[in-house]
């Protein structure tokens, strides 16, 4: 979440001397040329299975293709504030989806940790007035990309503990810097070809694949494998506090009495969505007293 929290401010940066389209496809790339040597020094290149093909794309399809054609196109006309605070429903509409889906339940504390998370995340960025200023159109695009990540964690919990999360990671940038290739190809070329590259430039590009693209997606998959859908994506709450605090220490951004609040509240529906109730720790304790042999 910090890394993530981090591309808001690098994308930025990017974006003054690269149109959204090119920033993707080039932290793709780059993210794809990393990895791949990792994995083929390690051995860790596996073969997919046919029936999960149809995942993968999926996966890919999602996220990064329509998340990020959402989210970039989206953080030119919000800002990254309005857009943190969007993105952070993401763990609602997938407890929803995970409930209908795959029946997975929480229980009321956790569920209640999600709103109390959620409604830290609203008082942290609502102003004075109690309104946030906003243009439909950057909302329906980060909303397409809200849905998008919600369609990513579905799929990526059906595969995660089949593969290797770094690998996964990888496949995902190959198909999607594939997806964006037709795009970057007749939209982005030309005016890239035009400009003469300085590392200065590349940089922030590169910190998102590295960090955004490689790190925060692997860190993630590796949480999904190990705590859940919805418990991992409740974390995603605490992207808008990360993103402030870093806007504080490193661009002089004032934070309020509001703010500190806000992030108190976040804190809390975060602890309160990872606890388990005396039932789950109960039925744990028979489960390894079953599974523990008699001396």
């Amino acid at each position: 979440m910090i890394f993530w929290a981090f591309s808001f401010v690098w994308f930025k940066m990017a974006n003054e001397n690269f149109r959204p389209i090119a920033v993707v496809f080039l932290r793709l790339v780059l993210s794809v040329a990393l990895l791949s040597p990792f994995l083929a020094f390690t051995n860790r290149f596996v073969k997919i299975r046919k029936k999960d093909y149809k995942l993968f794309f999926l996966l890919a399809l999602f996220e990064p293709f329509f998340y990020f054609l959402g989210e970039s196109y989206g953080l030119t006309y919000v800002s990254a504030t309005v857009c943190s605070v969007l993105i952070s429903t993401i763990p609602i509409f997938a407890a929803i989806a995970a409930r209908i889906i795959f029946n997975e339940k929480l229980s009321s504390l956790n569920y209640s940790g999600i709103f109390l998370s959620f409604l830290g995340v609203v008082i942290f960025v609502i102003n004075k007035n109690g309104m946030f200023a906003y243009s439909p159109q950057g909302i329906a695009l980060i909303f397409a990309a809200v849905f998008s990540a919600v369609g990513y964690n579905l799929t990526l919990s059906k595969i995660v503990n089949n593969y290797n999360p770094v690998y996964i990671v990888n496949v995902q940038n190959i198909i999607g810097a594939l997806l964006f290739l037709p795009l970057f190809m007749t939209m982005e070329l030309k005016p890239i070809i035009q400009i003469d590259i300085t590392f200065k430039m590349l940089l922030p590009v590169l910190l998102l694949a590295v960090f955004a693209s490689c790190g925060a997606f692997i860190l993630f998959a590796f949480s999904v494998r190990h705590l859940g859908i919805l418990k991992a994506n409740v974390f995603t709450n605490s992207i808008p506090v990360f993103t402030a605090l870093f806007s504080f220490m490193l661009l002089g951004d004032k934070l309020t009495v509001q703010n500190f609040i806000g992030m108190l509240v976040v804190i809390l529906g975060l602890f309160m969505s990872q606890r388990k109730s005396k039932n789950d720790i109960s039925n744990r304790q028979k489960k390894q007293a079953k599974i523990t042999p008699t001396s």
